[in-house]
């Protein structure tokens, strides 16, 4: 790596693809020379169940899977490195800081001559992980696994153990402040999305106008809305219908036509590659069509998730889809309705919440029974043009900082990769001393 980093003063090549040269005072040994497998076997009531992620060893998250193999684990003793055996979960691995137990499928490691926290960052690097999974094998890409047996076999730098102490303090203090950098944008990603939503949710219910004359809506959740707005059941001004039953027999028939899924519908986009196809008679076209300028609205799954078809070409949809047309071709305009939908998704209006009911799926009857706050027709449109050009700024700031968090995950990796094979030298790096500020604030 480029910038205050230098190289070691000689170098030899190692002969290890992965490892390339190497600082010329270190060795090169198999994998088993430094760690001794752990093939204990013991229950999940003796030893708490532990997660292997690629964030490391945790205890076990609430989203794991669960098994009925609780009396059929791995033993993992503080200081071990697990790595989970199996390609789709690459990266999941690190030095574990607690005792407990991982699932049978994961490779548990007792290290005898390395440094557990240089263990830790070593087989994280990503050259590591390529070369674990090169060692696998498999009938099929996502089951591709590596056994211990040839996971012994991997070369790895042998180096002065003062030198591996030294490495892993530099990279866990180095990383920390990477990791703080990219908390600090999450965070901001986090704050952007709340204010976006909170954006969208004043504009549909309190209009642009700061200045307008309020009054109570009449529904709980919307509060007081502007004077001269209607709020109605949302039958009154669309009609909605729910799309067409799946047939088993949706590929045979004389009137094939592509149809839209639950799946095909995010928001603010619709997918239209490699859509399936079923029988739609031409008496069906009118109910199960949409056209251009329709929302379509998830009836299941996420509820209320919603986009506008923009296609001139014909297209249908099945049971698991609302369409919204309105009922006044001359007000032709979904994009206030969008937003809407949105703000009604963020406030858990369709499901989920204290006080409200669940609704597994919203059927077209309880769909239609909403109430919602509608200002005029031109009022909506300048209602949703200014919510589309606060959604632009949005993105571009969020962008932004996604960005950030790509190039500071892509140093966090490089840095890593760079230390751990000797491509930068920081043995004459030292912790940082306490600030002065600190330093007063322990000795009052």
């Amino acid at each position: 790596m480029a910038g205050r980093h230098k190289s070691y003063p000689s170098y030899i090549e190692s002969g290890v693809e992965w490892l390339g040269k190497l600082p010329s005072h270190w060795e090169v040994r198999r994998l088993g020379y430094f760690f001794e497998e752990r093939r204990e076997k013991v229950s999940d009531k003796d030893y708490s169940a532990l997660s292997v992620t690629k964030q490391g060893i945790v205890p076990q998250l609430e989203s794991a899977a669960k098994t009925d193999a609780g009396d059929n684990r791995k033993l993992v003793l503080k200081n071990d490195f697990v790595i989970n055996s199996r390609s789709d979960r690459k990266g999941s691995s690190g030095t574990s800081v607690f005792d407990g137990s991982v699932s049978l499928i994961s490779i548990v490691m007792a290290p005898r001559m390395i440094n557990p926290k240089f263990a830790h960052h070593l087989l994280r690097s990503y050259p590591f992980q390529e070369e674990f999974y090169r060692y696998g094998k498999g009938i099929v890409a996502d089951l591709w696994s590596t056994n211990s047996s040839e996971m012994k076999n991997i070369l790895l730098p042998d180096i002065p153990e003062k030198e591996e102490e030294i490495i892993a303090n530099y990279l866990d203090h180095e990383t920390a402040k990477i990791d703080t950098l990219i908390e600090k944008q999450q965070q901001l990603i986090k704050l952007l999305k709340e204010k976006h939503q909170a954006v969208i949710s004043h504009a549909v219910t309190k209009g642009l106008n700061p200045n307008a004359s309020m009054r109570d809506s009449g529904v709980e959740w919307l509060g007081e809305v502007p004077d001269h707005w209607e709020v109605v059941k949302l039958s009154y001004h669309y009609e909605v219908v729910l799309g067409k039953m799946l047939d088993d027999k949706k590929i045979t028939g004389d009137h094939l036509g592509a149809y839209l899924r639950n799946t095909d519908v995010q928001w603010d986009a619709i997918n239209t590659e490699d859509l399936p196809k079923m029988d739609f008679r031409p008496e069906e076209y009118r109910r199960y069509s949409v056209k251009k300028g329709d929302l379509i609205v998830c009836e299941g799954g996420e509820i209320g998730r919603s986009a506008i078809w923009g296609h001139e070409e014909t297209c249908f949809f099945q049971k698991a889809l609302h369409r919204l047309r309105p009922h006044d071709c001359a007000c032709d305009y979904a994009r206030f309705m969008f937003y809407v939908m949105f703000d009604a998704v963020c406030q858990e209006r369709f499901s989920g919440g204290v006080g409200k009911a669940t609704i597994a799926h919203l059927p077209a009857e309880t769909f239609r029974q909403y109430k919602f706050a509608y200002p005029s027709y031109d009022e909506q449109v300048e209602i949703a043009a200014f919510l589309d050009d606060m959604k632009v700024k949005f993105v571009v700031i969020e962008s932004s900082a996604k960005m950030q968090i790509d190039l500071l995950q892509e140093r966090r990796t490089a840095l890593i990769s760079a230390a751990v094979t000797g491509k930068i030298d920081v043995r004459n790096w030292q912790a940082p001393k306490p600030s002065s500020t600190n330093n007063k604030e322990d000795a009052a």
